[in-house]
């Protein structure tokens, strides 16, 4: 599967973004579905996670409350709606998709990227 991010941009804090993921090809509604991110100079981190039905949802604490993942599989697209963005927020955000588990995405399973689109939020 082919996946592509976009949305990304430059706002001041206390502001939002939303962040769409595009997915071309077979399979993607059987997948879980991740956004990561990496600040600069950092690893790349976990961010949010869904699962193929969207049941099953998890968020990094430092985004539980401000950020919301989303899917719609009909249109192959995942979102990550970010409202109260802080500085720390800053980095290149990725999506990703899981091909070993629907549920849960976990970053030592093989994962399927698109590239990342900058989110820089301002103080």
């Amino acid at each position: 599967v082919q996946l592509q991010a976009s949305g990304g941009g430059s706002v001041q804090a206390g502001g939002s973004l939303t962040l769409s993921c595009a997915a071309a090809g077979p399979s993607f509604s059987a997948y879980a579905l991740g956004w990561f991110r990496q600040a600069s100079g950092t690893e790349r981190e976990l961010v949010a996670s869904i699962s193929w039905s969207s049941n099953t949802i998890w968020y990094a604490e430092s985004v539980e409350g401000r950020f919301t993942i989303s899917r719609d599989n009909a249109k192959n697209s995942a979102y990550l709606q970010m409202n109260s963005l802080k500085p720390e927020d800053t980095g290149l955000y990725y999506c990703a998709a899981d091909s070993e588990s629907s549920v849960a995405v976990r970053p030592t399973h093989k994962l399927y990227w698109g590239q990342g689109t900058q989110v820089t939020v301002s103080s």
